[in-house]
């Protein structure tokens, strides 16, 4: 069976937004509209005559702007005034009521039709500002965290980004993949508190991180220099009368071996899914969060562990191990994560995805941000940029 062909989009016009036209948009067509406008008078007029009350029940069409004024466009709602006024001044000039009571009513009608207009146009101005704030809202964030999946030389890292926040691209949880001279180099955290209070600390983490992760050759000093980073984040934070914050990270890196390098700053431990089974990681060193290194006495230190081909790295936010469902209860993650140990990465994170949604009924506690970094056999191309990316640089 072929793939079906999307249906071709009108191209915006030069120099405006998407979002700005689809705020503008009309919800229901032109002869839809026209429709149901020319029915719904009928009806009206219709039990008007029938019931012959007094006062006339035509004058009631005047709601109908103010309708329109939520669904269509100026140019609809316009039409829809023009519409009504037509039918209930000619109502009013047909009937045999004195000329005070049709001047009264007329006026009642024509007023009550511009106020229909003037509430779409307030309406779609506003949801245009709303758009095009968005926009630019979407085009920042975008620029903190990396688009997935990315692909290296040594990996391929794919995901799932759910943050709190759901009119948000970004909260608490970070991440990053940097192709290096020294190989892959990954970091996943979350940082302390939720949503855009927390964007500052993690943000300086990225930032420190992407440079770092390129320049220094020891995995150490990486985390070292992110922890300067965090410091320095948040005596600034305490200057402005905010509050410190301090981020659980797990900093990878990878060289196209068999093994792994870790430094582990207080965060969960990864999963390896290798062979049809999913096993924790066996880390013997674990360090203080970032920003906590004055707390912690000792340097933080790198190990190694096993990342033979053919295996897959699943790393992972405490916003899926703390999920609970209605009882209290949190989600088995090690148990659920065995059962899809064989399924390819993207099948795995689609199933994960669907089965937290289900187990919590749909509400979130925590940003939930997972990774699953699968080895490339060597003499693979650099970072590239697949389908839905924004990566450019090199082929697969």
């Amino acid at each position: 069976m072929g793939l079906r062909r999307p249906a071709a989009r009108r191209p915006a016009l030069p120099g405006t937004d998407p979002g700005e036209e689809a705020a503008g948009a009309s919800r229901i067509g032109n002869w839809a509209l026209g429709l149901w406008l020319v029915l719904l008078t009928a009806v009206v007029v219709l039990l008007d005559a029938l019931t012959g009350t007094d006062p006339p029940l035509i004058p009631l069409l005047v709601v109908v702007p103010a309708l329109a004024s939520v669904f269509c466009t100026v140019r609809q709602t316009i039409g829809v005034a023009c519409w009504v006024t037509l039918v209930g001044v000619g109502s009013r000039i047909a009937s045999t009521g004195s000329f005070w009571d049709v001047f009264f009513l007329s006026g009642f009608t024509v007023v009550a039709c511009a106020l229909g207009v003037v509430a779409c146009a307030a309406r779609i101005r506003h949801a245009r500002e709303m758009a095009r704030l968005r926009s630019a809202a979407v085009a920042l964030q975008r620029q903190i965290l990396r688009p997935l999946p990315v692909v290296t030389r040594q990996l391929r890292a794919q995901g799932i980004y759910e943050p709190i926040e759901e009119d948000r691209f970004v909260g608490g949880d970070i991440y990053e993949v940097v192709q290096s001279p020294h190989g892959t180099r990954v970091i996943i955290g979350d940082v302390q508190g939720k949503g855009l209070p927390a964007i500052g600390a993690g943000f300086a983490a990225l930032g420190a991180f992407r440079e770092a992760a390129f320049r220094e050759g020891d995995l150490t000093a990486v985390a070292d220099a992110l922890e300067d980073a965090v410091v320095r984040h948040n005596a600034f934070s305490a200057e402005q009368g905010e509050a410190e914050r301090f981020v659980t990270a797990l900093l990878l890196g990878f060289d196209g071996s068999d093994e792994a390098r870790v430094v582990n700053c207080g965060h969960l431990l990864p999963r390896l899914l290798y062979d049809g089974t999913a096993a924790k990681v066996p880390l013997r060193v674990i360090s203080v969060p970032l920003g906590m290194a004055d707390l912690g006495g000792e340097a933080r230190a790198a190990e190694s562990f096993g990342f033979p081909l053919g295996a897959s790295l699943v790393v992972f936010t405490d916003g899926v191990t703390e999920a609970r469902d209605a009882t209290g209860a949190f989600y088995p993650f090690d148990e659920q994560l065995g059962r899809w140990a064989r399924e390819e990465p993207r099948e795995l994170l689609r199933a994960l995805q669907a089965d937290l949604e289900e187990f919590s009924g749909g509400v979130r506690r925590d940003d939930v941000a997972v990774l699953v970094l699968t080895r490339r056999p060597e003499g693979c191309g650099g970072l590239t940029r697949l389908p839905g990316t924004a990566v450019a640089d090199g082929t697969a």
